[in-house]
C-alpha cells in the first residue's frame, strides 16, 4: 500500500480533491536529480481546501479515476 504526501490544487468536484505530489527522480544516465510532479484525483470525505498540504493513500476503486483516499491533514 502506498503512501504520499502532496498538496492540494483543486476542490471543484463532489467529494473530490486533485492532489499534486512531488518527488525527486535521480536520472539513470546523467544522475542529475529532477523534480517530477503528477496529479491524483482523491477521495475527500473530509472536506479540504486549496493549499492545504495532506496525506494520501492507495485504496479498492471508488471510480473510474479515484483509487486514492485522503488519510489526514498535515498543514493548513
Amino acid at each position: 500500500m502506498k503512501i504520499f504526501e502532496g498538496v492540494v490544487v483543486s476542490t471543484k468536484m463532489q467529494k473530490t480533491a486533485v492532489v499534486e505530489v512531488e518527488r525527486i527522480k535521480i536520472h539513470p544516465v546523467y544522475k542529475k536529480r529532477l523534480r517530477v510532479k503528477k496529479k491524483y484525483h482523491v477521495h475527500d470525505e473530509l472536506g479540504v481546501k486549496v493549499g492545504e498540504r495532506v496525506k494520501i493513500k492507495e485504496c479498492r476503486p471508488i471510480s473510474k479515476t479515484k483509487k486514492w483516499k485522503i488519510v489526514k491533514v498535515i498543514k493548513k
